[in-house]
């Protein structure tokens, strides 16, 4: 008998046994989803509407709000498994899916846009409009990765870029109707309410429609995963299909935004949960992803229900805040075995470095010379604009009471903002300098998640905790959160600088998601929360100001371990070699820079890019040397949320944009560029 013949044969994976399991499983969590509900209506109630014998009162319930819920969950569940399933297909990436690539945020901001520019909110102008605004996100996506190898870590830093800059720029757009504010919140994290049956079987028809065409793509994907190369050897347009797939994908993920708004992380789990059951030819994964994506909606909002029902107080738990407690940690798995294509010569952005001997000096003069000016024309815009003699005249002490009011209320927001624009800069700076990262801005890598986690759990915890409590336990928030991603992010080569930002996300996504369990579940006031999430320096004070004092000490102890901190981008030999503990060196720094940004987030909530922007500008202006970075990076820093700071207040005055959402307006299409200019990721 030969060898071959022994040879243990591998059989092929049982797909119908898999698939009838999962067919079970979605049917088990659909009855369970439809006894679920405010109105008290149980199971048997469900059954006697079936047969007949139920109240009127019951079918009522079930026909009006408990099946068009479940239809919703299973329409969009199904049309993100499957838009997933495209996705990691077409880029042979486990982590693409359609939120990390961001087509969801695309869409999210589209149906914003057409709702703001008075286009309503029917099936067709909105589905149309989250197309669109999906279709130019992965546009935009594939633009910013066309240049190189579409490795995992290029594509999901570009990804993210973009569902930043989407989200951030539909919360703008909605924040000019106060009104709008909590459906925002609601629709904006996925949720599955409905008013009736006609917008979840219409659009389940179309979502039915559109997968239809996924099948004929099966055997294309089967032959991408040997690689373009192989996959053109054998027949496969990869410039043709690639794109059809995405195509296809973008069009199921924006019906199930038109649905129930972007839900997620359905279509990252469901395709790699599969996977793990033993599922490789799409055939089979594509439909099979979409059930599992179904159930995963249906399972994650029944859960919300039961931890959170109505009936005792709590309010609405959005389906997408759970989903993403789900694949926020699935994310970070992934992430943590991704090949990122960065860890041998990392990340770094190059720098041209300054010339001249003064250089640095004019460029920090200049600096401080625009931070004043930002400083005095925040002074005088605003609500009540008040004009520049009377702000000299307050200045002088010879001011009227109406500009002294004006200008006792506005300079210590000021103040603040320029303190804790600085703190966000250096913050940028230390973490950068660590993982040799230029995208490892403090909310890409978790810290200012982790701020926000701690800072909302004193809150609800201790409600009549001492002022101190509140920054303190923020810091300690974020110094975990950025402790837990440099272990996570760990190998045996040391930090992979593109896998720190893509651990990152994944903590910063699971910390969000906690953090809005947590407003919802405790009731604290929405709107409050929510300016605070997006970071607001609105009617911050004196008092304000002192907690930013160690902050602001961690940046001078920065500036002052120049050396070390310099050391640090020559690698692990020659530091060591020099008398440097490297390993020390490190966590020193990445501490410096949790402080930097915990305590500033505990001060003015969550502002994120300036600790991107400020450091890659100030290298551009003074090089690298540390000693001159931590200032320069500084006073941009001050700058930009100064200016930040003001537009806010002036743009749709008296009503206020919080200045997070102002600088992740300006700082994404920066991110943008600085991707498309340099190709990293």
């Amino acid at each position: 008998m030969t060898a071959a013949a022994t040879r243990p044969r591998h059989r092929p994976p049982a797909t119908a046994l898999v698939g009838g399991g999962v067919l079970a499983v979605v049917c088990g969590i659909v009855i369970l989803h439809l006894g679920l509900g405010a109105s008290g209506l149980g199971l048997s109630e469900i059954v006697g509407v079936v047969t007949g014998s139920a109240s009127t009162e019951a079918s009522s319930v079930l026909m009006g709000s408990r099946l068009p819920r479940t239809l919703a969950g299973v329409v969009a569940g199904f049309a993100l498994g499957v838009s997933g399933t495209l996705i990691q297909g077409a880029t042979r990436n486990p982590l693409g899916a359609p939120d990390t690539l961001g087509v969801n945020a695309g869409a999210y901001f589209a149906v914003a846009l057409a709702a703001y520019l008075g286009f309503g909110s029917g099936m067709v102008l909105s589905g149309a409009a989250a197309f669109l605004g999906g279709l130019g996100a992965i546009g935009i996506v594939y633009l910013l990765t066309a240049r190189g190898v579409m490795t995992p870590g290029r594509v999901l830093l570009a990804g993210a870029t973009v569902a930043l800059a989407g989200t951030s720029a539909a919360e703008f757009l909605q924040l000019l109707d106060e009104n709008a504010t909590r459906g925002v919140f609601f629709w904006g994290n996925g949720t599955l309410l409905q008013t009736g049956l006609q917008r979840p079987l219409v659009i389940g028809l179309v979502v039915a429609g559109i997968a239809l065409l996924a099948p004929l793509l099966a055997r294309p994907l089967d032959l991408l995963s040997l690689g373009d190369e192989g996959a053109e050897s054998l027949g496969v347009r990869v410039g043709r299909i690639r794109p059809v797939a995405w195509l296809v994908a973008v069009l199921l993920s924006s019906a199930a935004v038109t649905l129930t708004g972007p839900i997620g992380f359905v279509g990252l789990v469901a395709p790699v949960t599969v996977r793990l059951l033993g599922i490789r030819n799409h055939a089979a994964l594509l439909p099979l992803a979409g059930l599992f994506g179904a159930a995963l909606v249906l399972g994650a909002d029944s859960v919300a229900q039961v931890l959170f029902p109505a009936s005792a107080g709590f309010g609405e738990v959005p389906v997408g805040i759970v989903t993403a407690l789900v694949g926020g940690p699935v994310f970070v798995l992934l992430a943590r075995r991704a090949t990122t294509g960065d860890a041998d010569t990392g990340a770094a952005v190059s720098v041209t470095r300054a010339h001249g001997r003064n250089r640095h000096v004019v460029a920090l003069g200049a600096g401080l010379v625009v931070l004043g000016v930002g400083m005095v024309v925040g002074l005088r815009i605003g609500d009540v604009a008040i004009s520049w003699t009377q702000i000299a005249a307050v200045l002088t002490g010879a001011g009227e009471s109406t500009a002294e009011a004006v200008v006792s209320f506005r300079l210590p927001r000021i103040l603040v903002a320029a303190v804790a624009g600085a703190c966000l800069a250096v913050a940028g700076t230390a973490v950068q300098s660590v993982v040799r990262n230029p995208l490892a801005e403090p909310g890409l890598v978790g810290v200012t998640a982790g701020a926000s986690v701690g800072a909302v759990l004193t809150i609800i915890v201790v409600p009549g905790a001492p002022a101190a409590m509140l920054p303190l336990a923020a810091a300690v928030g974020g110094v975990l959160a950025l402790a837990l991603v440099i272990v996570l992010a760990q190998d045996r080569t040391g930090l992979d600088p593109t896998r720190v930002v893509l651990v990152g996300l994944g903590v910063a996504a699971t910390g969000m998601a906690a953090v809005n369990i947590m407003v919802v579940s405790s009731q604290m006031s929405l709107a409050s929360a929510l300016t605070w999430l997006a970071g607001s320096t609105y009617a911050r004070d004196f008092d304000n100001l002192q907690w930013l004092a160690i902050p602001a000490l961690a940046a001078v102890v920065l500036a002052v371990a120049a050396r070390p901190v310099n050391m640090l981008a020559l690698g692990d030999d020659l530091p060591r070699a020099l008398g440097l503990s490297v390993h020390r060196a490190r966590m020193g720094v990445l501490g410096l820079g949790a402080v930097l940004a915990a305590g500033t987030a505990a001060v003015i909530g969550t502002v994120g890019f300036v600790g991107l922007v400020a450091p890659h500008l100030a290298r551009r202006l003074v090089g690298n040397n540390t000693g001159r970075l931590v200032p320069m990076a500084a006073v941009i820093g001050a700058a930009l949320v100064v200016v930040a700071d003001a537009l806010g207040r002036f743009l749709l005055a008296p009503a206020e944009i919080p200045v997070g959402i102002v600088t992740a307006i300006v700082g994404a299409p920066y991110l943008v560029w600085l991707l498309r200019r340099t190709g990293t990721g």
